[in-house]
């Protein structure tokens, strides 16, 4: 058996799509459950799209996932370049093999006479087929097109006599009529390669033995491997996994669709959280970090453990219960006829259960230093052990590395006041009373400033005054947190310390009078 080798070969448009990732998340796990190898290359031969700068977001990608590669960009290997756009003469060269072998050819067709041609099919109701003009010219007229500089390109010659065989390790075998296969262009005018040639090229070139990808792959196969077999090189297995789909939907996730999931239930809160969280650490959110990207969950505070969990269950299963695994269980595990046909739907909430299984296994002090990352983004100055006491507060409450933003009030003097919770915990009759009366009776004068002694303070008083402690916490919540979740109130209280804690009481009462 020869060593598998799988690769992942992304454009580099700026960012890491999460389907995409998932893809290259398969072919890593197959290289390495089988011990094998998994290459990284980049097919940036569309100049049209492609920036320098845009390579980097796709490796921080791979590197936060801890998903190393074999060969590739940073690391070499024996089969470098590994990029499409330092390969050209490997494409020209088969190119060159195929056209003098007769198993391609020059078409000098115009685009005018190809889009009639597709015209009159679409008339007829039939599918378009390209026609062979180019290869009923004499010799003479090549000659006569070469000297003239005619435009042309390059065509496979597809043998339209044969049929297309293969066992694709997800969809099982498929066939292909190669009398309905249209020959495709592997090369342009000016020398360069189209895509579905020079993934072949390299593919064959790299010794790729799985070729692992998205399904709408599936319709360039049958021409790919015609070219694998005039260029003389085995055909590589493959495996056409399902494409991963919006929430709630059985549509493709596609950044081009930004706006709908803004108001996709399911994916709105992501959105939501991403805007408030990005801007008090100084990212631009919205269409430039969007759930669709990997960077938006590094960014926003989830944990790779959890992303990578959640990724290698989009399509693939250890079985029908397990949903918790870690990286050792999956890549032991994995096995490609337990991926499945059926397109693969993102879930923000099954993600989120993951984040938050991961993050009840991180150590305290792992918490901090990500946390004081978030705080200090925000220009917010706390100690270490205070962050500590604020997460110990908190406690499963911190889903997020970025939750800690939500409780900037225990670090700072600004707080913010939930309007709705304002009104109805506040601004309610006898209450601003209440909560004076409460701070000059008992917190000003409490001897130990604990949960303990807070809570033994809070129903004695409660029941001296024959009023229910809900009202008392409700609103002391509100008054030194301004929201109407979180920690204990007696947490909340042993963190904002009595100074405050008095000070915004007497600021909410005053608020409340206005």
């Amino acid at each position: 058996m020869p060593t598998v080798r799988t690769r992942f070969a992304p454009s580099p448009t700026g960012y890491m799509h999460i389907g995409g990732m998932r893809t290259a998340l398969f072919n890593w796990l197959w290289a390495r459950h089988t011990g094998g190898q998994f290459i990284l290359r980049i097919d940036d031969t569309d100049k049209a799209r492609n920036m320098e700068e845009a390579l980097a977001p796709i490796l921080n990608a791979f590197k936060w996932l801890n998903l190393d590669w074999d060969e590739g960009p940073e690391v070499g290997g024996p089969h470098a370049p590994y990029y499409q756009s330092e390969r050209t003469h490997l494409y020209k060269a088969a190119a060159e093999k195929l056209l003098a072998e007769g198993k391609a050819y020059r078409d000098y067709d115009t685009r005018e006479q190809i889009q009639a041609d597709r015209e009159a099919a679409q008339a007829e109701k039939k599918p378009y087929i390209n026609i062979r003009r180019s290869l009923e010219l004499t010799d003479a007229e090549r000659q006569r097109h070469e000297e003239e500089g005619t435009p042309f390109v390059v065509r496979f010659l597809v043998p339209r006599d044969q049929k297309v065989k293969i066992h694709d390790e997800v969809r099982g075998d498929v066939e292909w009529d190669c009398a309905l296969l249209s020959d495709p262009v592997i090369q342009r005018g000016d020398g360069s390669a189209l895509y579905n040639f020079a993934t072949v090229v390299d593919d064959a070139e790299l010794e790729i033995t799985h070729v692992i990808r998205a399904e709408e792959h599936l319709t360039n196969t049958a021409t790919q491997v015609l070219i694998y077999e005039a260029l003389g090189h085995p055909v590589p297995t493959f495996a056409h996994i399902p494409f991963v789909t919006a929430p709630g939907t059985t549509k493709k996730l596609s950044k081009r669709d930004l706006a709908k999931y803004r108001n996709n239930p399911k994916f709105k809160q992501m959105f939501d959280r991403g805007d408030a969280v990005f801007e008090q650490i100084g990212l631009e959110g919205g269409d430039v970090l969007n759930p669709v990207m990997v960077e938006y969950y590094e960014k926003i505070g989830y944990l790779p453990e959890a992303v990578f969990n959640a990724l290698s269950r989009l399509g693939w299963s250890l079985d029908d219960k397990t949903e918790i695994m870690d990286r050792d269980t999956v890549i032991k595990n994995f096995t490609l006829n337990r991926v499945v046909k059926n397109p693969a739907g993102l879930d923000p909430d099954k993600l989120f259960s993951f984040q938050s299984h991961w993050m009840s296994e991180r150590p305290l002090d792992d918490k901090v230093e990500k946390c004081q990352r978030y705080l200090s983004a925000a220009g917010i100055t706390a100690s270490d052990e205070k962050v500590g006491e604020v997460i110990t507060a908190l406690g499963d409450r911190l889903k997020l590395y970025s939750d800690i933003l939500d409780a900037k009030c225990f670090f700072t003097d600004d707080i913010t006041y939930d309007k709705k919770a304002f009104k109805k915990r506040i601004q309610k009759e006898g209450v601003p009373e209440l909560l004076t009366k409460f701070a000059d009776e008992r917190l000003k004068s409490l001897e130990e400033w604990t949960t303990t002694s807070l809570e033994t303070a809070l129903t004695e008083f409660a029941e001296a005054n024959e009023v229910g402690s809900g009202v008392l916490i409700h609103a002391l919540r509100i008054a030194t947190t301004g929201q109407p979740m979180g920690p204990g109130v007696y947490d909340c209280l042993v963190l904002v310390g009595r100074e405050k804690c008095l000070e915004r009481i007497g600021a909410v009462v005053a608020r409340a009078g206005e």
